[in-house]
């Protein structure tokens, strides 16, 4: 089961978008952990079945194949103060998605249905259904 946490496993294009990010986080003074990056398959249903056949809360609708983080373009963060993990101040959340939005990402934040503030994604306007057909950046 492959969860990572590494930029590395990010597609080229939305690694240098992921960089960037990070660097603007950290020239406003917001300390960013990057939590998700690529996940396999079985890491997807894994987290997917959270909430529903496993103990915690409900933090994904996508199953394997239907996560952008399938296809090597999306990313998940959260901010870091005074070195614990942030999850709930809403200024920081919307500075943070300014900031995702300015580096060319699409901030799940956004979203009227489930909104995500940690998820990021550029897919470069293609689809779930065309990365499941093959295609990629």
């Amino acid at each position: 089961m492959i969860n990572s946490r590494d930029i590395h496993d990010l597609h080229p294009v939305v690694q240098d978008k992921c960089r960037r990010f990070l660097e603007e986080c950290k020239k406003s003074g917001i300390d960013i952990l990057v939590t998700s990056t690529y996940r396999d398959s079985e890491a997807q249903n894994a987290l997917y079945a959270q909430g529903r056949t496993r103990p915690g809360k409900i933090v994904t609708n996508a199953k394997a194949g239907q996560s952008f983080h399938n296809w090597c373009v999306a990313f998940d963060v959260v901010p870091v103060v005074h070195g614990k993990p942030v999850w709930d101040d809403t200024d920081i959340w919307l500075s943070i998605g300014h900031i995702g939005r300015s580096c060319g990402l699409e901030w799940a934040g956004d979203w009227k249905s489930f909104p995500e503030k940690p998820h990021f994604q550029f897919t470069g306007g293609l689809t779930l259904k065309d990365f499941q057909n093959g295609k990629t950046l």
